[in-house]
Protein backbone atom coordinates (compact mmCIF):
# COMPACT_ATOMS: atom_id res chain seq x y z
CA UNK A 1 0.00 0.00 0.00
CA UNK A 2 2.83 2.40 0.85
CA UNK A 3 4.49 1.79 -2.52
CA UNK A 4 1.20 2.30 -4.37
CA UNK A 5 0.55 5.62 -2.64
CA UNK A 6 4.10 6.77 -3.33
CA UNK A 7 3.73 5.93 -7.02
CA UNK A 8 0.45 7.83 -7.22
CA UNK A 9 2.09 10.79 -5.52
CA UNK A 10 5.08 10.62 -7.88
CA UNK A 11 2.77 10.58 -10.88
CA UNK A 12 0.89 13.63 -9.66
CA UNK A 13 4.05 15.54 -8.87
CA UNK A 14 6.10 14.91 -12.00
CA UNK A 15 5.11 18.02 -13.93
CA UNK A 16 8.57 19.14 -15.00
CA UNK A 17 7.93 22.86 -15.28
CA UNK A 18 6.07 22.97 -11.98
CA UNK A 19 8.96 21.35 -10.11
CA UNK A 20 11.63 23.49 -11.69
CA UNK A 21 13.61 20.49 -12.99
CA UNK A 22 15.87 21.00 -15.99
CA UNK A 23 13.94 19.99 -19.08
CA UNK A 24 13.59 20.38 -22.80
CA UNK A 25 11.46 23.17 -24.29
CA UNK A 26 9.04 20.51 -25.56
CA UNK A 27 8.45 19.25 -22.03
CA UNK A 28 7.95 22.74 -20.62
CA UNK A 29 5.32 23.48 -23.27
CA UNK A 30 3.63 20.17 -22.50
CA UNK A 31 3.38 20.99 -18.80
CA UNK A 32 1.77 24.37 -19.48
CA UNK A 33 -0.93 23.06 -21.80
CA UNK A 34 -1.68 19.74 -20.14
CA UNK A 35 -4.62 17.94 -18.64
CA UNK A 36 -4.21 15.24 -15.96
CA UNK A 37 -4.28 11.72 -17.44
CA UNK A 38 -2.60 8.42 -16.64
CA UNK A 39 0.09 6.64 -18.60
CA UNK A 40 -2.05 4.26 -20.64
CA UNK A 41 -4.24 7.19 -21.70
CA UNK A 42 -1.14 9.10 -22.79
CA UNK A 43 -0.11 6.10 -24.91
CA UNK A 44 -3.61 6.02 -26.37
CA UNK A 45 -3.39 9.71 -27.25
CA UNK A 46 -0.05 9.19 -28.99
CA UNK A 47 -1.45 6.34 -31.07
CA UNK A 48 -4.49 8.40 -32.05
CA UNK A 49 -2.19 11.21 -33.20
CA UNK A 50 0.12 8.84 -35.08
CA UNK A 51 -2.77 7.32 -37.00
CA UNK A 52 -4.48 10.66 -37.59
CA UNK A 53 -1.40 12.46 -38.90
CA UNK A 54 -0.01 9.70 -41.10
CA UNK A 55 -2.26 7.57 -43.34
CA UNK A 56 0.63 5.10 -43.65
CA UNK A 57 0.47 4.23 -39.93
CA UNK A 58 -0.96 0.90 -38.75
CA UNK A 59 -1.46 -0.54 -35.26
CA UNK A 60 -1.70 -4.29 -34.76
CA UNK A 61 -1.09 -7.06 -32.25
CA UNK A 62 -2.94 -9.50 -30.02
CA UNK A 63 -6.34 -8.07 -28.99
CA UNK A 64 -5.50 -4.49 -29.98
CA UNK A 65 -8.73 -4.07 -31.93
CA UNK A 66 -10.63 -4.47 -28.63
CA UNK A 67 -8.34 -2.08 -26.77
CA UNK A 68 -5.72 -4.54 -25.56
CA UNK A 69 -5.31 -6.04 -22.10
CA UNK A 70 -4.16 -2.67 -20.74
CA UNK A 71 -6.66 -0.61 -22.81
CA UNK A 72 -3.90 1.34 -24.59
CA UNK A 73 -5.56 0.90 -28.00
CA UNK A 74 -9.14 1.65 -26.92
CA UNK A 75 -11.18 3.43 -29.59
CA UNK A 76 -8.57 3.21 -32.34
CA UNK A 77 -10.38 0.63 -34.48
CA UNK A 78 -13.69 2.51 -34.20
CA UNK A 79 -12.11 5.74 -35.40
CA UNK A 80 -9.59 4.53 -37.99
CA UNK A 81 -11.14 1.28 -39.14
CA UNK A 82 -10.22 -2.38 -38.95
CA UNK A 83 -7.91 -2.14 -41.95
CA UNK A 84 -5.51 0.06 -39.94
CA UNK A 85 -6.07 -1.29 -36.42
CA UNK A 86 -6.37 -5.06 -36.31
CA UNK A 87 -5.77 -8.20 -34.30
CA UNK A 88 -3.08 -10.71 -35.16
CA UNK A 89 -2.64 -14.40 -34.39
CA UNK A 90 -0.95 -15.30 -31.12
CA UNK A 91 2.46 -15.45 -32.79
CA UNK A 92 5.08 -12.89 -31.80
CA UNK A 93 7.50 -13.95 -34.53
CA UNK A 94 4.73 -13.45 -37.09
CA UNK A 95 3.72 -10.08 -35.64
CA UNK A 96 7.24 -8.68 -35.92
CA UNK A 97 7.98 -10.35 -39.26
CA UNK A 98 4.84 -8.81 -40.72
CA UNK A 99 5.73 -5.44 -39.17
CA UNK A 100 9.19 -5.49 -40.76
CA UNK A 101 7.69 -6.13 -44.18
CA UNK A 102 5.07 -3.43 -43.70
CA UNK A 103 7.71 -0.90 -42.63
CA UNK A 104 10.00 -1.89 -45.51
CA UNK A 105 7.20 -0.82 -47.89
CA UNK A 106 7.33 2.71 -46.49
CA UNK A 107 4.66 2.42 -43.80
CA UNK A 108 4.62 3.18 -40.07
CA UNK A 109 4.23 -0.23 -38.50
CA UNK A 110 3.31 0.03 -34.80
CA UNK A 111 3.35 -3.52 -33.46
CA UNK A 112 2.30 -4.50 -29.96
CA UNK A 113 3.79 -7.43 -28.08
CA UNK A 114 1.28 -8.00 -25.30
CA UNK A 115 3.92 -8.59 -22.59
CA UNK A 116 7.68 -8.05 -22.91
CA UNK A 117 8.13 -11.53 -21.42
CA UNK A 118 6.82 -12.95 -24.71
CA UNK A 119 9.03 -10.95 -27.04
CA UNK A 120 11.58 -13.78 -27.19
CA UNK A 121 9.90 -15.76 -30.01
CA UNK A 122 10.39 -12.61 -32.12
CA UNK A 123 14.05 -12.23 -31.14
CA UNK A 124 15.41 -13.50 -34.45
CA UNK A 125 13.15 -11.18 -36.46
CA UNK A 126 14.17 -8.16 -34.35
CA UNK A 127 17.89 -8.87 -34.09
CA UNK A 128 18.71 -10.52 -37.42
CA UNK A 129 16.18 -8.79 -39.67
CA UNK A 130 14.93 -5.44 -38.35
CA UNK A 131 18.23 -4.27 -36.85
CA UNK A 132 20.29 -5.26 -39.93
CA UNK A 133 17.84 -4.41 -42.72
CA UNK A 134 19.37 -1.05 -43.65
CA UNK A 135 22.99 -2.16 -43.18
CA UNK A 136 22.82 -5.32 -45.26
CA UNK A 137 21.26 -3.45 -48.20
CA UNK A 138 23.81 -0.64 -48.16
CA UNK A 139 21.03 1.78 -47.17
CA UNK A 140 19.05 0.85 -50.28
CA UNK A 141 16.19 -0.50 -48.16
CA UNK A 142 15.17 -0.01 -44.53
CA UNK A 143 12.43 -0.77 -42.03
CA UNK A 144 12.88 2.45 -40.08
CA UNK A 145 9.11 2.87 -39.78
CA UNK A 146 8.97 -0.03 -37.32
CA UNK A 147 8.05 0.60 -33.69
CA UNK A 148 7.48 -2.28 -31.28
CA UNK A 149 5.49 -1.39 -28.15
CA UNK A 150 5.54 -3.73 -25.19
CA UNK A 151 4.78 -3.46 -21.44
CA UNK A 152 7.64 -4.52 -19.17
CA UNK A 153 8.53 -4.88 -15.51
CA UNK A 154 6.96 -5.70 -12.18
CA UNK A 155 3.27 -5.23 -11.55
CA UNK A 156 2.95 -6.63 -8.03
CA UNK A 157 1.47 -10.01 -8.94
CA UNK A 158 2.81 -10.98 -12.37
CA UNK A 159 5.22 -13.73 -11.42
CA UNK A 160 7.99 -14.93 -13.70
CA UNK A 161 6.06 -14.74 -17.01
CA UNK A 162 4.52 -11.27 -16.71
CA UNK A 163 7.15 -9.20 -14.88
CA UNK A 164 10.43 -9.36 -16.77
CA UNK A 165 12.60 -6.46 -17.93
CA UNK A 166 14.41 -7.67 -21.07
CA UNK A 167 15.73 -4.33 -22.31
CA UNK A 168 19.42 -5.23 -22.03
CA UNK A 169 19.08 -8.04 -24.60
CA UNK A 170 18.29 -5.45 -27.27
CA UNK A 171 20.83 -2.88 -26.09
CA UNK A 172 23.52 -5.20 -27.44
CA UNK A 173 22.16 -4.89 -31.00
CA UNK A 174 23.39 -2.11 -33.32
CA UNK A 175 20.59 -0.77 -35.51
CA UNK A 176 17.87 -0.56 -32.85
CA UNK A 177 16.72 2.22 -30.57
CA UNK A 178 15.52 1.26 -27.09
CA UNK A 179 13.33 3.77 -25.25
CA UNK A 180 11.65 3.59 -21.81
CA UNK A 181 9.49 6.45 -20.42
CA UNK A 182 8.99 7.26 -16.74
CA UNK A 183 5.64 9.07 -16.84
CA UNK A 184 2.56 9.87 -18.97
CA UNK A 185 3.96 13.10 -20.38
CA UNK A 186 7.21 11.43 -21.31
CA UNK A 187 5.45 8.38 -22.73
CA UNK A 188 3.40 10.36 -25.23
CA UNK A 189 6.24 12.53 -26.49
CA UNK A 190 8.79 9.73 -26.67
CA UNK A 191 6.41 7.29 -28.35
CA UNK A 192 5.60 9.78 -31.10
CA UNK A 193 9.33 10.35 -31.56
CA UNK A 194 9.92 6.60 -31.89
CA UNK A 195 7.11 6.21 -34.41
CA UNK A 196 8.48 9.05 -36.56
CA UNK A 197 12.17 8.21 -36.15
CA UNK A 198 13.85 6.74 -39.27
CA UNK A 199 15.15 3.76 -37.30
CA UNK A 200 13.43 0.68 -35.84
CA UNK A 201 12.61 1.24 -32.17
CA UNK A 202 11.53 -0.85 -29.21
CA UNK A 203 9.37 1.12 -26.79
CA UNK A 204 9.10 -0.51 -23.36
CA UNK A 205 6.13 0.73 -21.32
CA UNK A 206 6.23 0.45 -17.49
CA UNK A 207 2.97 -1.39 -16.87
CA UNK A 208 3.11 -0.72 -13.12
CA UNK A 209 2.52 2.93 -13.99
CA UNK A 210 -0.24 2.49 -16.59
CA UNK A 211 -2.83 3.66 -14.07
CA UNK A 212 -0.79 4.77 -11.07
CA UNK A 213 1.19 7.58 -12.73
CA UNK A 214 -0.93 10.66 -13.43
CA UNK A 215 0.30 14.04 -14.63
CA UNK A 216 -0.59 16.87 -16.97
CA UNK A 217 -0.30 15.83 -20.61
CA UNK A 218 -1.33 18.08 -23.52
CA UNK A 219 -3.84 16.83 -26.05
CA UNK A 220 -1.89 18.30 -28.95
CA UNK A 221 0.87 16.66 -30.97
CA UNK A 222 4.37 16.98 -29.47
CA UNK A 223 7.62 15.02 -29.51
CA UNK A 224 10.48 14.65 -27.03
CA UNK A 225 14.07 14.10 -28.16
CA UNK A 226 15.53 10.60 -28.26
CA UNK A 227 19.00 9.85 -26.88
CA UNK A 228 18.83 12.81 -24.49
CA UNK A 229 18.86 12.06 -20.78
CA UNK A 230 17.11 14.44 -18.42
CA UNK A 231 18.38 15.69 -15.06
CA UNK A 232 15.17 15.74 -13.06
CA UNK A 233 16.74 16.54 -9.69
CA UNK A 234 19.88 18.61 -9.15
CA UNK A 235 22.40 17.45 -6.55
CA UNK A 236 26.05 17.60 -5.52
CA UNK A 237 26.95 14.46 -3.52
CA UNK A 238 26.03 11.51 -5.74
CA UNK A 239 24.56 10.82 -9.19
CA UNK A 240 21.63 8.40 -9.51
CA UNK A 241 20.70 6.98 -12.93
CA UNK A 242 17.62 4.96 -13.88
CA UNK A 243 14.77 4.67 -16.36
CA UNK A 244 11.10 3.77 -16.52
CA UNK A 245 9.21 2.87 -13.36
CA UNK A 246 12.42 2.78 -11.33
CA UNK A 247 12.60 6.58 -11.44
CA UNK A 248 9.77 6.84 -8.90
CA UNK A 249 11.68 4.55 -6.51
CA UNK A 250 14.89 6.52 -7.01
CA UNK A 251 12.96 9.74 -6.37
CA UNK A 252 11.73 8.39 -3.04
CA UNK A 253 15.30 7.45 -2.08
CA UNK A 254 16.51 10.96 -2.99
CA UNK A 255 13.91 12.50 -0.70
CA UNK A 256 14.92 10.24 2.21
CA UNK A 257 18.62 10.88 1.57
CA UNK A 258 18.01 14.64 1.67
CA UNK A 259 16.66 14.27 5.20
CA UNK A 260 20.11 12.98 6.17
CA UNK A 261 21.91 15.81 4.42
CA UNK A 262 22.81 13.95 1.22
CA UNK A 263 22.24 15.83 -2.04
CA UNK A 264 21.38 13.45 -4.91
CA UNK A 265 21.38 14.29 -8.60
CA UNK A 266 18.78 12.15 -10.39
CA UNK A 267 18.99 11.39 -14.11
CA UNK A 268 16.37 9.70 -16.27
CA UNK A 269 18.21 8.05 -19.16
CA UNK A 270 14.99 7.77 -21.25
CA UNK A 271 16.78 6.27 -24.27
CA UNK A 272 19.04 3.31 -23.53
CA UNK A 273 20.42 2.90 -27.03
CA UNK A 274 21.98 5.18 -28.12
CA UNK A 275 22.36 6.47 -24.55
CA UNK A 276 23.38 9.98 -23.50
CA UNK A 277 26.85 9.42 -22.06
CA UNK A 278 27.67 13.12 -21.98
CA UNK A 279 24.93 14.03 -19.48
CA UNK A 280 25.85 11.20 -17.12
CA UNK A 281 29.58 11.94 -17.41
CA UNK A 282 29.06 15.63 -16.66
CA UNK A 283 27.08 14.78 -13.54
CA UNK A 284 29.61 12.22 -12.27
CA UNK A 285 32.48 14.66 -12.82
CA UNK A 286 30.58 17.01 -10.52
CA UNK A 287 29.52 14.55 -7.79
CA UNK A 288 32.34 11.97 -7.97
CA UNK A 289 29.92 9.12 -7.24
CA UNK A 290 27.44 7.05 -9.25
CA UNK A 291 24.58 4.68 -8.44
CA UNK A 292 22.58 2.90 -11.15
CA UNK A 293 19.30 1.11 -10.51
CA UNK A 294 17.04 -1.04 -12.69
CA UNK A 295 14.57 -3.91 -12.25
CA UNK A 296 16.37 -6.34 -14.56
CA UNK A 297 18.86 -8.79 -12.99
CA UNK A 298 22.15 -7.15 -12.06
CA UNK A 299 24.41 -9.46 -14.09
CA UNK A 300 24.52 -8.30 -17.70
CA UNK A 301 21.98 -5.55 -17.08
CA UNK A 302 22.40 -2.24 -18.88
CA UNK A 303 23.69 -0.77 -15.64
CA UNK A 304 26.89 -2.74 -16.22
CA UNK A 305 27.48 -0.93 -19.52
CA UNK A 306 26.93 2.44 -17.89
CA UNK A 307 29.26 1.49 -15.05
CA UNK A 308 32.03 0.37 -17.39
CA UNK A 309 31.73 3.46 -19.59
CA UNK A 310 31.84 5.86 -16.65
CA UNK A 311 34.79 3.99 -15.11
CA UNK A 312 36.68 4.51 -18.38
CA UNK A 313 35.81 8.17 -18.88
CA UNK A 314 35.65 9.43 -15.27
CA UNK A 315 38.16 7.16 -13.51
CA UNK A 316 40.19 9.98 -12.00
CA UNK A 317 37.07 11.78 -10.78
CA UNK A 318 35.39 8.82 -9.08
CA UNK A 319 35.62 8.88 -5.29
CA UNK A 320 33.91 5.50 -4.75
CA UNK A 321 33.12 2.34 -6.71
CA UNK A 322 30.06 2.59 -8.95
CA UNK A 323 27.06 1.08 -7.13
CA UNK A 324 24.39 -1.02 -8.87
CA UNK A 325 21.09 -1.71 -7.10
CA UNK A 326 19.13 -3.98 -9.41
CA UNK A 327 16.98 -7.08 -9.56
CA UNK A 328 18.45 -10.34 -8.29
CA UNK A 329 20.00 -13.01 -10.48
CA UNK A 330 16.98 -15.28 -10.25
CA UNK A 331 13.85 -15.87 -12.33
CA UNK A 332 11.34 -13.19 -11.39
CA UNK A 333 9.56 -14.52 -8.28
CA UNK A 334 5.90 -14.24 -7.31
CA UNK A 335 5.58 -14.38 -3.53
CA UNK A 336 9.16 -13.14 -3.07
CA UNK A 337 8.82 -10.16 -5.40
CA UNK A 338 9.41 -7.68 -2.56
CA UNK A 339 12.82 -9.28 -1.92
CA UNK A 340 13.75 -9.30 -5.61
CA UNK A 341 12.94 -5.66 -6.32
CA UNK A 342 15.48 -2.80 -6.00
CA UNK A 343 13.52 -0.96 -3.33
CA UNK A 344 13.82 2.49 -1.83
CA UNK A 345 15.53 1.15 1.29
CA UNK A 346 18.10 -0.83 -0.71
CA UNK A 347 18.89 2.26 -2.74
CA UNK A 348 19.07 4.48 0.34
CA UNK A 349 21.51 2.10 2.04
CA UNK A 350 23.68 2.09 -1.09
CA UNK A 351 23.58 5.89 -1.31
CA UNK A 352 24.84 6.22 2.24
CA UNK A 353 27.51 3.54 1.77
CA UNK A 354 28.78 5.17 -1.43
CA UNK A 355 28.80 8.71 -0.04
CA UNK A 356 30.64 7.52 3.09
CA UNK A 357 33.10 5.29 1.22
Amino acid sequence: MATTMALRSFGRRTSIAARGFSSSCETEKAAKDGKPINLFSAINQALHIALDTDPRAYVFGEDVRFGGVFRCTTGLADRFGRSRVFNTPLCEQGIVGFAIGLAAMGNRAIAEIQFADYIYPAFDQIVNEAAKFRYRSGNEFNCGGLTIRTPYGAVGHGGHYHSQSPESFFCHVPGLKVVIPRSPQQAKGLLLSCIRDPNPSIFFEPKWLYRLAVEEVPEHDYMLPLSEAEVIRQGSDITLVGWGAQLSVLEQACVEAAKEGISCELIDLRTLIPWDKETVEASVRKTGKLLISHEAPVTGGFGAEISASIAESCFLRLEAPVARICGLDTPFPLVYEQFYMPTKNKILDAIKATVNY
